[in-house]
């Protein structure tokens, strides 16, 4: 049997140690940590938490199962677009949560998207930027989070998983730490879309243009993305007009067809309008496939998809429907076919070209409101 040498050997046993799980880097079970539980407080994202919930961390009330279709209510198990926010001058972070699924990952999509949990920090301008993210191999994860940290006390935001749920979480510091949970925001931009606002394929949670968007509007948001299932359905328009949203963005195309749009659009808008009748309402054109320039048949479809939620537009508008706003979808992911994983789903560069085409628009929104 052929050996490797002795520093191909040595070379390769390193090589294996810097890929460790980070579960099985390090794990803190003593009594030097005192850890939080972050219902103790509440995430922003999880729509009406004063109804009752069958899990604490699902996106939608206890209510809508039966009402909504039965894959929007598995769907909206997930916690896409949960943000907990809390103030710490700990130099390290320890993360415990326990995962609803076993399937940790995705063939397209990362572990560390599909199950992580993605930490930020506002720096000493106020700006938020990355730190860290969990690196799960099982559904349950108890690591430290991150370590050496500058002294100082700093607000935090952690992303729950995207295409996963969340059955407990908690979070650890020192015991001489200062800490402090921060109460969910009021008045979301509420999200209600498809697998892309879902989070598909973002490589962390904290990627997916809702919380890009989040970040730069230093606003909370709530992400109603249900994969394969965003289809401006009635039954769901009926939880969002319970949210007291700062504002509606509609991103349904890529789970509809022409006529469906045709069918459900307005019918949908006029839902919202009645029951809010002056926050904003954005309606976005379904993106184009990154390959679609040479699929004609697909090219056909994303066209039709756009005149016809344009006509539903027109319509509403010339029936004087007030703060409505419209996001075209032909350069979504860019103009150079590079912002996508799949064609369809977009990676982080796609993700942060759809927060650059939402900005302006929902700027202008909020600010007529």
């Amino acid at each position: 049997m052929r050996t490797l040498p002795t520093f191909l050997f040595a070379a390769t046993l390193v090589a294996l140690s810097c890929f460790q799980p980070l579960a099985a880097q390090e794990k803190k079970t003593d009594t030097s940590i005192q850890w939080h539980d972050i219902t103790k407080w509440g995430v922003e994202g999880r729509i009406l938490p004063q109804q009752e919930r069958a899990r604490w961390f699902d996106r939608l009330p206890a209510s809508a199962e039966g009402k909504v279709t039965p894959a929007v209510w598995s769907l909206s198990r997930d916690s896409a677009g949960m943000v907990v926010r809390f103030k710490t001058d700990a130099t390290e972070l320890w993360i415990d949560y326990q995962l609803k699924d076993g399937g940790i990952a995705m063939p397209h999509m990362p572990a560390t998207g599909v199950s992580g949990v993605d930490l930020y920090a506002r720096d000493t301008d106020g700006r938020w930027k990355w730190v860290a993210v969990t690196k799960p191999t099982a559904q349950k994860v108890s690591v430290k989070w991150i370590g050496g940290l500058a002294p100082g006390e700093r607000e935090y935001a952690a992303y729950l998983p995207l295409y996963n749920g969340i059955d407990a979480l908690k979070i650890g510091v020192p015991q001489a730490a200062k800490f402090e949970g921060l109460a969910p925001r009021e008045k979301p931009i509420v999200f209600y879309g498809t697998s892309i606002t879902h989070g598909a394929c973002a490589s962390r949670p904290g990627m997916v243009h809702t919380a890009i968007l989040g970040r730069w509007l230093d606003r909370p948001v709530a992400n109603l993305g249900f994969s394969g299932n965003g289809k401006m359905h009635e039954e769901v328009a009926d939880y969002l007009v319970q949210v007291d949203a700062a504002a509606y963005v509609i991103d349904c195309l890529p789970n509809m067809s022409a006529g469906d749009v045709t069918q459900r659009c307005v019918p949908l808008v006029k839902q919202i309008r009645s029951a809010k009748p002056d926050t904003p309402i954005i309606l976005v054109e379904d993106r184009r496939n990154t390959n679609d320039w040479i699929l004609p048949a697909r090219n056909q479809h994303h066209t039709a998809n756009h005149a016809a939620l344009k006509k539903a537009y027109q319509e509403l508008t010339d029936a004087g429907v007030k703060n409505l706003y419209y996001i075209e979808g032909d350069t979504l992911y860019g103009d150079d076919t590079e912002g996508a994983t799949d064609a369809s789903h977009a990676s982080d560069l796609g993700f942060m070209r759809q927060a650059e085409a939402f900005k302006p628009v929902l700027e202008k929104a909020l600010g007529s409101n």
